[in-house]
C-alpha cells in the first residue's frame, strides 16, 4: 500500500498523467484559437500523450508540446484544412438532404433517403480518418494523401480500438455540452490521454516496433531466470 501511494506508485503516476493531460488541454485550447491551427495543436497533443502513456517523456510536457507543434505545423495545417473542408461539405449536404427527406414524399423521398444514407456512410469514414490522422502524423512521416489513406486503413484494421476512441470523444463531448460545461477546460486532454492508451499498441503494431518491456515485466523475467537457474 505504501508503494502504491509513493511517487513511483500506480496512483501517483496516474494522477501525474491526468495533471499533465489537463495542462496539455489548456495548451491545445490556446493554440487552437486561430481555428486553422487545430491540426497542429492536436498533433502536438497526441505526440506528448503517447509519450506519457509509454513513460518515455524526456523533457517537460510544455516543451514537448511546442516542439511537436513547430515540427508538424505545415503538414498538420494542410491536413486539417482538407478535413475541415470535407467535414463542412458533409455537414451541409447532410442538413440539406435531411430537410429534403422531410419535405417530400413518394419516389423522390426514397431517392433523397438513399443519398442521405450515402452521406452517413461517408461521415463514418470521415470520423475514422479524423480520429487517426493526427496521432499518425505525430508518429510517422508521409505525404498528405498517404497519411489520410493510412488513417482510414488503420482505423478499419483496428476497428474495436476505433470504436472505443470515438466513444470516448462522444461521451466527453456529451457530458461537456449537457452536464458539465467546465469540462471543456481539460476534456480534450483527457480524451487524448485515454485514447493514447489504446493507440500506443496500435502504433507499435503499425510501425513494426517491438513494445519495450515495462519495469514490472523485466522484474518478472529476472525472477523467472533466477528460478530457472
Amino acid at each position: 500500500m505504501k508503494n502504491f501511494f509513493s511517487y513511483e506508485g500506480s496512483a501517483m503516476q496516474v494522477l501525474y498523467k491526468v495533471c499533465c493531460a489537463c495542462c496539455l488541454n489548456l495548451l491545445w485550447l490556446l493554440c487552437s484559437i486561430p481555428i486553422f491551427t487545430i491540426g497542429a495543436s492536436t498533433t502536438a497533443l497526441y505526440a506528448v500523450t503517447v509519450k506519457l502513456v509509454r513513460d518515455t517523456e524526456s523533457t517537460s510536457v510544455v516543451q514537448q508540446f511546442f516542439k511537436a507543434f513547430r515540427d508538424n505545423f505545415k503538414q498538420a495545417t494542410q491536413l486539417w484544412l482538407i478535413l475541415l473542408a470535407v467535414g463542412g461539405f458533409l455537414a451541409v449536404d447532410g442538413y440539406v438532404l435531411h430537410h429534403l427527406r422531410q419535405t417530400t414524399t413518394g419516389g423522390i423521398a426514397v431517392f433523397w433517403t438513399l443519398l442521405f444514407a450515402i452521406i452517413i456512410a461517408a461521415a463514418v469514414v470521415y470520423a475514422v480518418v479524423l480520429a487517426y490522422t493526427f496521432p499518425l502524423l505525430s508518429y510517422f512521416e508521409n505525404n498528405n494523401r498517404a497519411m489520410l489513406l493510412n488513417a482510414f486503413l488503420v482505423g478499419a484494421r483496428y476497428l474495436f480500438c476505433t470504436i472505443l476512441i470515438l466513444a470516448i470523444h462522444v461521451a466527453v463531448l456529451y457530458v461537456t455540452i449537457n452536464l458539465f460545461n467546465p469540462l471543456i477546460l481539460f476534456g480534450e486532454g483527457i480524451c487524448a490521454l485515454a485514447s493514447s492508451y489504446l493507440l500506443s499498441n496500435v502504433l507499435y503494431a503499425v510501425s513494426g516496433e517491438d513494445r519495450p518491456k515495462r519495469p514490472s515485466e523485466l522484474d518478472s523475467l529476472d525472477e523467472a531466470d533466477e528460478a530457472g537457474a
